[in-house]
C-alpha cells in the first residue's frame, strides 16, 4: 500500500508544474501503476489536461471587518469592565470547584485500584473516565481564563 502511494505521489508531482496526461496501468500480475507515460497496452488515461486555465489570485488589499452600524447600541466601558470582572470571578470559582472534583475523582480511582477483586480494568473504567472528564474541564476553563482581557 505504501509503495502504491509513493508511486502515485511521484506520478502526480509533475501536475504541480504543468498539467499532463496521467495513466493508470495494470501489469501482468494485476498490480497497478500510476504513470505520466504509457507503460504497456493496459493503460487508461485518468487525468488529461493541456494547460491550467485558472488565473492566479490577485493580491487585493484585505477588506476591513464589517463596520458597526450607526444606530447599534454600545456598552459603556466601565460596564464592560465590570462584566469582564464578573466573568473572571465566575470562571475562577468554576476552576476551584473543578479542581476539588478532580481531586475527589482521583481519590476514588485510587481506592478502586487498591481493591484486588474482580476485573480491575472493568471496575476502574468509569473512575478513569471521570478523572479524564474533570481534567478536560480544567483545561477548558483555563483556556477561557487565558483568553480574557
Amino acid at each position: 500500500m505504501t509503495r502504491k502511494l509513493l508511486i502515485l505521489s511521484l506520478a502526480l508531482a509533475p501536475l504541480a508544474l504543468s498539467a499532463q496526461t496521467i495513466y493508470k496501468c495494470t501489469d501482468a500480475g494485476g498490480g497497478v501503476l500510476i504513470s505520466n507515460s504509457r507503460v504497456n497496452k493496459n493503460c487508461q488515461a485518468i487525468v488529461s489536461e493541456e494547460h491550467n486555465t485558472i488565473p492566479a489570485p490577485r493580491s487585493a488589499p484585505r477588506a476591513a471587518g464589517n463596520p458597526t452600524p450607526a444606530g447599534f447600541p454600545r456598552v459603556q466601558e466601565d460596564t464592560q469592565k465590570a462584566r469582564d470582572g464578573d466573568r473572571r470571578l465566575i470562571l475562577e470559582q468554576e476552576l476551584a470547584g473543578e479542581q476539588r472534583k478532580l481531586e475527589q475523582a482521583r481519590k476514588e480511582l485510587a481506592e478502586q485500584e487498591a481493591v484486588r477483586t474482580g476485573n480491575p480494568a472493568e471496575r476502574t473504567a468509569p473512575y478513569r473516565d471521570r478523572v479524564a472528564q474533570h481534567e478536560r474541564n480544567l483545561q477548558a476553563i483555563q483556556k477561557e481564563l487565558g483568553g480574557l482581557r
